[in-house]
């Protein structure tokens, strides 16, 4: 992925796209970051890291589009937006609600979990299977449902 990235990059440098160029340059910066915070506690970023970080990313800059929007910046907030399309490119496919409804009853029954004790368990195992596919705040929340009702 990070050899995608710094083609991409590259690619945007010659097309003189400058708010692409940015955005890649702020996921770099990101990457670089985090494999440093990980190089401290003697690990390695894996792709599912990568996945994280871009998600976190995204958002982020959805956080900051609604305050832009609610104070009339439309400036600063079609930056956001450009900045959330060149993200969003390098995440897989996101799951659909059923689909995530589907991988948290699966979940579910998967870790046998019976009360509101055990939504830890659930959630561990659909990050497990699921980084970068799903949002999980929108997923403990499902799971948080599924498991009181």
């Amino acid at each position: 992925m990070r050899d995608k990235i710094n083609q991409d990059l590259k690619d945007a440098m010659k097309a003189r796209d400058s708010a692409k160029v940015d955005a890649l340059r702020m996921i770099n910066a990101a990457l670089k970051d985090k494999d440093i915070e990980a190089r401290g506690a003697g690990k390695t970023l894996t792709e599912d890291d990568i996945l994280a970080l871009l998600q976190k990313m995204i958002k982020s800059r959805q956080e900051s589009l609604d305050i832009y929007e609610k104070a009339g910046r439309a400036d600063l907030a079609d930056k956001e937006k450009g900045e959330i399309a060149v993200i969003s490119a390098y995440l897989p496919q996101q799951l659909s609600e059923a689909e995530v409804a589907e991988a948290v009853k699966a979940a579910i029954a998967e870790t046998g979990a019976a009360s509101i004790k055990d939504m830890g368990k659930v959630v561990a195992a659909l990050k497990a299977k699921y980084t970068g596919r799903m949002d999980f705040a929108k997923a403990s929340a499902a799971v948080k449902a599924a498991l009181n009702g």
